[in-house]
């Protein structure tokens, strides 16, 4: 008998809960992380030229742009039916592109391997998510 994974129990819903869910987190911590660079720096609008508070707010610019598609994908795929595993698929890169992007926006200045990661992750995820939402809407 062999012993199954949690993940691999759960439903197509629960597993866009789990990567919906890690996402907010993600964006409420990125939020987060530029309210300390406004009261560390003590700028209340704005960047003021600050390159950590430049960074800080398109960290968190950047994921309010994409995660939303992401989320809506997952759920979407979820409720028509797609498996679990696609879900989690999709989930899993768009999280780790999410992480590794802003960890290359806030902690490298100008280019960096890690911006340019987390955006191909990213956009693969939606990628596979938009074709497998037209998929699953049409067969």
């Amino acid at each position: 008998m062999s012993a199954s994974h949690p993940m691999d129990m759960m439903s197509a819903i629960q597993a866009a809960g789990l990567w919906s869910g890690v996402l907010i987190l993600i964006l409420l911590a990125l939020s987060g992380l530029v309210v300390r660079r406004r009261q560390r720096h003590q700028i209340s609008f704005g960047d003021a030229g600050n390159i950590e508070m430049t960074a800080a707010t398109r960290a968190f610019g950047n994921a309010s742009e994409y995660i939303p598609a992401g989320l809506i994908a997952l759920v979407l795929l979820a409720l028509i039916g797609a498996p679990a595993s696609l879900i989690h698929a999709i989930g899993v890169t768009l999280v780790v592109g999410r992480l590794i992007h802003a960890l290359g926006l806030v902690f490298q200045t100008g280019p960096s391997l890690g911006r340019v990661l987390g955006m191909l992750m990213t956009w693969i995820a939606l990628l596979v998510g938009a074709v497998s939402l037209i998929a699953f809407a049409v067969i």
